[in-house]
Formats: structure tokens, C-alpha cells, sequence
């Protein structure tokens, strides 16, 4: 998986984060524009792949992400194996937000 070739480049090891399904397309619902493309063009996978990192299942044209979706409430609980992605996407909303609060300033 081309995801953990990417963390081992950066000398990380990989983390486990249980969180609930709608908790992760909340954080990818609130990303801005263009950052899914930004977040595959940086860790060098496709686009499709980072879609099913936050609940896509297009396998033909994307790779699985190491993501395991038990059922339960609040859209069930996922199993995060590598949180690479994750991690980069709060880096971005982070990003974001203090663009946004330089620009209220």
C-alpha cells in the first residue's frame, strides 16, 4: 500500500484512531476546495484513494486506505490503521483557519 510507503519515507509509524463514520465525513465535508487533490498530490497517491480514506468505495480508479467501518450509531465507528491522511487534513483545516482569522484581524 502505497500509504504506509509514504509514512516510512518520513520516518513515522503508523497510528490507529478510532472515530465515528460521521465525525470523519465531518472533517472531510469542512476541508476547503481543492484539498483532497492537495492531500494525494503531497503523499503522491490518487485522488480516488484519499475519497476512500474519508468513506469513498471507488476501487477501480483508488486504493484502499487501511480503513475498517464496524456499524453502530452516529454512522458507526471506523478504525483509522494509518492516520497520515487524517492528520494532514486537520493540518489544513488548522491552515485555514488562522488564514481566516488573519483576515478578520
Amino acid at each position: 500500500m502505497k500509504l504506509n510507503k509514504v509514512i516510512n519515507l518520513q520516518n513515522k509509524e503508523a497510528m490507529t484512531k478510532t472515530i465515528t463514520f460521521n465525525e470523519l465525513r465531518r472533517l472531510k465535508d469542512s476541508l476547503p476546495d481543492g484539498s483532497i487533490q492537495r492531500i494525494a498530490d503531497e503523499l503522491g497517491i490518487s485522488v480516488e484513494t484519499v475519497r476512500n480514506y474519508f468513506g469513498g468505495h471507488n476501487f477501480k480508479d483508488g486504493k484502499s486506505c487501511g480503513i475498517h467501518i464496524e456499524p453502530g450509531p452516529d454512522g458507526g465507528l471506523v478504525v483509522l490503521d494509518d492516520t497520515t491522511i487524517f492528520e494532514r487534513a486537520l493540518q489544513i483545516l488548522a491552515e485555514n483557519e488562522e488564514v481566516s482569522e488573519a483576515q478578520q484581524a
